[in-house]
């Protein structure tokens, strides 16, 4: 079972949009910070408008979170506030029980494949929150850190292997 479960019954869905709000309660967020590797989930909400089309489900919605994730280079607390549209299609998984893999297109990217007779709306909110994260996120002193164990700005990585920093190291070892 999912951390943060909301089921709709697809039978109880119309072409017809229904609003619904969702939040997760404490322990919901906990398990989810846990699962995400984040330091806290303060917040998690979602708003949606469900409309069924023959035997699938479209959920149009907004999340809004409010998260603690750590610094890449240092660990310290980064704290963000998310809100983050989406637009998600149930399908039924006609495939159940098949090893075949299924190549979506560049539009279906937003699709999640369901079994039997309901969607898990809290799911697809949890995973659209996991893919809203910063994945490298920075505190103020991440610079500094990252500095002092010798790692490279893009900037001064990208100057290095510039074509004209290699002819500049080169004309360098030609002149006496």
């Amino acid at each position: 079972m999912n951390e943060f479960s909301r089921q709709y019954r697809i039978d109880t869905l119309s072409a017809e949009p229904r609003e619904v709000e969702i939040g997760a309660d404490a322990a919901e967020r906990e398990a989810l910070a846990k699962r995400f590797a984040l330091q806290s989930i303060q917040h998690l909400s979602a708003t949606a408008a469900l409309s069924r089309r023959d035997g699938s489900v479209v959920a149009d919605g907004l999340l809004r979170a409010t998260v603690t994730q750590s610094c890449v280079a240092t660990g310290e607390p980064v704290p963000a506030e998310l809100e983050e549209a989406f637009r998600i299609e149930f399908r039924p998984d006609d495939a159940a029980g098949r090893d075949d893999e299924i190549e979506l297109s560049e539009g279906e990217l937003d699709v999640v494949f369901y079994e039997g007779g309901s969607i898990d709306l809290g799911e697809a909110v949890a995973e659209t929150l996991s893919l809203a994260l910063d994945p490298y996120p920075r505190c103020p002193a991440a610079e500094d850190a990252l500095r002092d164990a010798g790692v490279k700005s893009e900037e001064e990585a990208r100057e290095e292997s510039s074509p004209f920093a290699v002819l500049k190291a080169l004309k360098d070892r030609l002149e006496p």
